[in-house]
């Protein structure tokens, strides 16, 4: 037999043993982190002949979710809400990893005018100036619209914004300002890099900032555990550092 075609023979064997291990994967990630998988499964996909599925929500949603029973192979959310889960049973014990974090940050359209939001102080008149404010719905379950909803309490402009407050329930805040149906947004600067027909006016002042973190986890009841770890792998390792800055977030640990 030819070496042509003992090649030919093996490379064969190769595919089909990858195609034989091939793992369907479901991975829930809070909406912030969704930009950072979807940048990374690919190239996963491809090393890994895993297929992966991705479905999003706010930390609160996919924690009703998990709770709820719903079939799972990761979860990508807050360490906080990782950790409840795992008392209750449905995250996997000593499988968190921290993955990144990311801060709050303020947007207006392309083009339009841009308020100084460089102290807190301005902050509250940029607040108190527009027309409309969007963020995400506190009720939703969403991490920056919990925070910005007790923030506002506390710099005493509550009264003043919530009247004319533009809630989004889950999603990009951007989506309202792209619409026109704010002026003002407030959401995770991850989830405002990636739209082009808005403008980042910069991040919350250091004194007012909120970071949140995010950590990946395995469900307790996958039945893909060595494909899960190693995607889990891939939204920690080295190749994630470039497209987390790319997407406005910090790694774990910077």
């Amino acid at each position: 037999m030819s070496k042509l075609v003992l090649s030919a023979i093996a490379a064969a064997v190769v595919i089909f043993s990858g195609t034989a291990n091939a793992a369907e994967i479901k991975i829930l990630t809070a909406g912030a982190f969704k930009q950072v998988v979807l940048a990374l499964v690919p190239d996963f996909e491809k090393q890994t002949g895993h297929k992966v599925t991705v479905d999003n929500g706010t930390a609160g949603e996919l924690s009703k979710r998990i709770e709820g029973g719903e079939a799972f192979d990761v979860a990508v959310i807050t360490p906080g809400v990782v950790d409840d889960l795992t008392k209750k049973g449905k995250i996997a014990e000593g499988s968190r990893v921290a993955l990144a974090s990311v801060g709050v940050g303020v947007m207006v359209k392309a083009g339009a005018p841009v308020p100084d939001v460089s102290t807190v102080d301005a902050f509250k008149r940029a607040l108190v100036n527009a027309k409309t404010v969007a963020y995400i719905d506190p009720a939703s379950g969403g991490s920056s619209g919990v925070y910005l909803d007790k923030l506002f309490e506390k710099l005493g402009v509550a009264d003043v914004v919530r009247p004319k407050a533009k809630l989004k329930r889950g999603g990009y805040v951007a989506d309202l300002i792209v619409s026109g149906e704010a002026e003002l947004g407030i959401h995770q600067i991850s989830e405002i890099v990636p739209v082009k027909e808005v403008t980042l006016v910069g991040p919350l002042p250091k004194e007012i900032q909120n970071s949140t973190t995010y950590a990946a986890a395995l469900s307790a009841s996958t039945k893909e555990g060595d494909a899960a770890k190693a995607l889990i792998k891939a939204l920690s390792g080295p190749a994630a550092a470039a497209v987390l800055k790319s997407k406005g977030m910090d790694p774990a640990g910077s």
